[in-house]
């Protein structure tokens, strides 16, 4: 029994973790990122899929805890990000999505995991980003056919 139980704990840890990152643009076209407290590096805002909850749904409210932004429309799929050594934290399959959100209203919810928020002209966008976020800002701006990897 206990082989059992230690091959399904197996089985159940080592399975990728699914996040979303919404590449989102405030109306006059610059692009919404936040600083990310551990690293100090700039990520597209987003997060872990809760149980029982849809992507469409992980949107909103990941962009008001982070960014403190509403959605204005949900656009298309950028891409999925599946290699495994985009985080060194575990393997993610990180889906991307484009938004269009209101300008920042309030600040991000949980300072232990944001520093700020900035708003990019694509001229002005920082080269210090975490975890494929450059990859997937790149996969956003050229909006072509969504990115399988």
């Amino acid at each position: 029994m206990l082989g059992v139980a230690r091959e399904a704990l197996r089985l159940l840890l080592r399975r990728p973790v699914v996040g979303v990152t919404i590449a989102a643009r405030v109306p006059d076209g610059r692009w919404l990122l936040i600083r990310r407290a551990d690293t100090g590096d700039w990520a597209l805002p987003g997060g872990t899929l809760e149980w029982g909850e849809t992507v469409r749904q992980l949107i909103p409210r990941e962009l008001r805890e982070e960014a403190g932004v509403e959605v204005r429309s949900i656009g298309r799929l950028v891409g999925v990000f599946s290699r495994p050594d985009r985080d060194p934290r575990f393997h993610g399959v990180t889906i991307t999505v484009a938004c269009e959100v209101d300008l920042p209203a309030r600040p991000p919810k949980n300072f232990l995991e944001i520093q700020e928020v900035g708003l990019f002209a694509d001229a002005d966008l920082p080269t210090n980003m975490s975890m494929g976020t450059g990859d997937m800002l790149d996969a956003a701006r050229k909006n072509g056919e969504p990115v399988v990897e």
